[in-house]
């Protein structure tokens, strides 16, 4: 039966493996409140409803109200946490660039590389008693180098305590969305120069000094065969000269970027804007087989001083790093 209204909130519970939420998870599981008011409501949104904590809307509560007990204090840096990954996720493009997630605990991790040659990816005939082609896949060299990245939260509980929370969440918000474009900064550098495995980007020339033709999209295209272009990463100025190629001003694409704000190429691809390439230069990518994303902890707070009050100082982190899966699977073409 239902017992988030009886469990005991402590600092402890943020010193296991996972997030305050998943902990509470296990002390009161979600499907116990199938059929009943409280369902779609995980553990902590319960544990909110428990203290009676309204964290968004016109009527939202102000920052005080979580530390009005020393249980509900404890609950102050899973919301932090989660206001923060909720930026991170509105202003963050690396779903569409990352292949795979992994989760670590420590803070060495070694990929995996399959590199085979030519001859490798044909699958011949095997004749009756032959040997079957092989397929080696071994660790990489070089460890997958790991960025912390994050914000310092400088602020009294004193200029906090009467602000309502969903102004607060606002403030979160801008922190994790800093962090996803830092992260995005870090993946576009390995998709360009590598991990330091000795797997940089291949490059394609425009054929036009200064200038991105349709011809050129095509030439990015095939450089990539095997793997499919279905993902172009550009800056702003290419962007805008990717806008600008003719076959972009067809009514459907036309209708398509007036009407949602998507925007796609000839090929079908997805065209993002990222402000964080350098260089006059765009990447072309195969997202299902490009780039694993490897993270430690997810987000981090100094949960310790957040429920303290001791907000002045308070860091809120996240750490990852990006290894390229297969490294002809990204082309950069250069302007």
């Amino acid at each position: 039966m239902a017992n988030f209204e009886n469990i005991t909130l402590e600092k402890g519970m943020y010193q296991g493996k996972g997030s305050l939420t998943e902990a509470l998870e296990k002390l009161d599981p979600s499907e116990n409140y199938k059929g009943t008011s409280l369902e779609g409501l995980d553990a902590f949104s319960r544990q909110l409803k428990r203290f009676d904590i309204k964290v968004s809307g016109s009527g939202s509560d102000c920052v005080e109200k979580f530390f009005q007990t020393s249980n509900s204090a404890a609950l102050f840096p899973e919301y932090v946490s989660r206001a923060v990954k909720q930026g991170m996720e509105r202003a963050d493009i690396l779903p569409n660039l990352v292949a795979t997630v992994t989760d670590i605990d420590g803070m060495d991790y070694r990929s995996i590389v399959s590199a085979p040659s030519e001859d490798d990816k044909t699958l011949k005939v095997v004749s009756e008693g032959a040997a079957i082609p092989q397929t080696v896949v071994k660790t990489r060299e070089n460890l997958v180098k790991l960025h912390k990245r994050g914000r310092m939260l400088v602020a009294s509980y004193e200029a906090l305590r009467f602000q309502r929370l969903d102004l607060f969440t606002v403030t979160l918000n801008q922190i994790g969305a800093y962090i996803a474009r830092a992260q995005l900064k870090d993946a576009i550098d390995v998709l360009v120069n590598g991990d330091g495995n000795d797997n940089a980007a291949d490059t394609v020339s425009v054929d036009a000094s200064g200038k991105i033709e349709y011809s050129d999209i095509l030439k990015l295209w095939a450089s990539l065969s095997p793997y499919e272009l279905n993902t172009i990463l550009a800056p702003t100025e290419q962007m805008q000269k990717i806008l600008a190629i003719s076959q972009m001003q067809d009514s459907n694409a036309g209708l398509n970027f007036q009407g949602t704000g998507k925007m796609i190429t000839p090929l079908g691809a997805t065209l993002l804007h990222a402000p964080e390439i350098t260089g006059a230069k765009v990447i072309g990518l195969d997202k299902n087989c490009a780039l694993e994303m490897v993270q430690a902890g997810g987000v981090v707070t100094d949960y310790d001083k957040l429920i303290d009050r001791q907000l002045e100082r308070a860091a809120i982190t996240c750490t990852a790093g990006f290894s390229k899966i297969f490294t002809e699977a990204a082309k950069t073409l250069t302007c």
